[in-house]
């Protein structure tokens, strides 16, 4: 009798978790959650995209040419840290001042320039 208890025990205690196991259909919301809309993209010509990208590009060129003097390149403070801005290391004699939204690579005597890049 008692393995018999026993047993039917051990045997529904099976069952049940074999059963937990299993997982139930989650309930589905009855409204979409989100703005967008649902698309089928098996089907072609079915599906509308009103999304409209504009991108502009604006070009600036700069206006410092190498071997042009620049005479207010004193007014800057020098560049130190030129390899964090991506710039190389200037020459004997050179510097990297920032002028505007450009970087511009000067002579210290004399003020010309060697070089100029934009900023990012």
């Amino acid at each position: 009798m008692k393995r018999l208890i026993l047993s039917a025990v051990t045997a529904s205690v099976l069952a049940a978790s074999a059963l937990s196991g299993q997982a139930a259909p989650l309930a589905q919301p009855s409204a979409p959650q989100s703005n967008y809309t649902q698309i089928d993209w098996q089907k072609p010509g079915r599906h509308v995209d009103k999304r409209v990208v504009k991108k502009k590009v604006i070009v600036k060129r700069s206006h410092w040419r190498n071997g042009q003097r620049y005479s207010n390149w004193k007014r800057h403070q020098p560049i130190r840290d030129w390899n964090r801005h991506g710039l190389r290391r200037p020459g004997p004699g050179q510097e990297w001042i920032r002028v505007g939204n450009d970087y511009v690579l000067v002579s210290i005597l004399s003020g010309i320039i060697f070089g100029a890049i934009a900023a990012q």
